[in-house]
């Protein structure tokens, strides 16, 4: 090989580690339509922290989509602005919503939180998803996310809060995150019996709302109908526990059963990824403070709590379908506080009087 020939190759080498470094570093930049072979989608993550290992870090876990992606964003602000301790935040989105929300953290104040995001495989749950509610944005695939967390994080271990994205949280995030979990539990939500859960639901706030006990494998599982439900928009769990007890494997066992035979979704309570995670965690699991998931804000439009009832929790949840960005949602000024624009303008909220 002559002398000319090798430097020509150590030049197309130097390129090709170039473009790759480029690449790696630089993910919204680079268009992976235009590098093929780099990977039809890029990168499937990517980690903007590097204490993210930080015995001292609080890990924090959201999920969304294209249709609740500013949810995310309020959400996060919300943590971030109302702690004083170092939070890590896990974000998990749709292959549409990559690209988008890197750039909206990276251009706002938001660029200087810990955060990494990655993009949820929806094969792990494309043909295991059967609705029988009336409400099919229970079925998008990110509602699923949660089911997954050990296998979304593998180099995690031990506690992790789960949050969902119509959440505004005006604690601080540490109180929750400390709580003690009792021993043999698996994870904390919380139920549904508290005054106010009882006052605003449209539910009896019990298993039987949920869950087709006339199911033979129900049957089997020997759970009460009367027991008291719980809600899977919140959850403080422990990785090595969810792990050892393959609670992932069991979520889907209940999964694909209801698509082969009636367990869940005819009920009043509907179905998506809630009742699956009622079954697994049943009687297994430590109860939230009530001031820590005040809920129900989205199931009317009309007011459901006082301005001064609000103001003091420490986490408002939007559950139901009149969401903080909608124009007939409740309390979304408080909302409003802590939404950062989207600099693409992609995500709008709507509001009652806007043209």
């Amino acid at each position: 090989m002559s002398l000319v020939t090798i430097k020509r190759v150590g030049i197309v080498v130097l390129v090709i580690w170039l473009i790759t470094l480029f690449y790696l570093w630089l993910p919204n930049i680079v268009d992976s339509k235009k590098w093929p072979f780099l990977g039809k989608k890029g990168l499937n993550s990517i980690n903007m922290n590097s204490k993210a290992n930080s015995t001292n870090m609080m890990h924090v876990v959201i999920t969304s989509d294209k249709h609740t992606l500013g949810g995310m964003i309020a959400t996060m602000n919300s943590i971030y602005s109302n702690t004083r301790h170092d939070v890590m935040f896990h974000l998990v989105v749709d292959d549409e919503s990559f690209d988008h929300i890197i750039i909206w953290l990276k251009k706002t104040k938001l660029n200087m939180l810990n955060y990494e995001v990655k993009r949820f495989p929806v094969e792990w749950v494309q043909d295991k998803i059967h609705l029988r509610s009336g409400r099919p944005e229970l079925g998008r695939p990110l509602n699923y996310a949660r089911y997954y967390l050990p296998r979304l994080f593998p180099d995690l271990k031990g506690r992790i809060l789960f949050i969902d994205d119509d959440c505004i949280v005006q604690g601080d995030i540490s109180d929750l995150y400390t709580m003690k979990i009792n021993s043999g539990d698996l994870a904390a939500f919380s139920n549904d019996c508290s005054a106010t859960s009882k006052r605003l639901s449209r539910l009896k706030n019990n298993y039987a709302e949920y869950i087709d006990f006339k199911n033979k494998h129900i049957q089997q599982m020997h759970m009460h109908p009367a027991t008291c439900s719980f809600n899977t928009g919140l959850m403080l769990t422990d990785l090595d526990l969810w792990k050892k007890n393959n609670i992932t494997e069991q979520l889907e066992y209940w999964l694909q059963l209801n698509k082969k035979e009636e367990v869940y979704g005819n009920e009043k309570g509907g179905g998506g990824s809630q009742p699956p995670m009622m079954i697994v965690f049943y009687k297994n699991y430590t109860a939230i403070d009530p001031s820590w998931h005040v809920r129900y804000l989205g199931w009317t439009s009309g007011t459901s709590y006082s301005k001064a009832f609000v103001s003091h929790a420490k986490l408002l949840h939007w559950n139901g379908h009149f969401k903080p960005w909608g124009r007939l949602s409740q309390h979304s000024d408080i909302w409003d506080r802590y939404f950062v624009k989207d600099p693409t303008l992609k995500f709008k909220p709507l509001r009652r009087f806007s043209t």
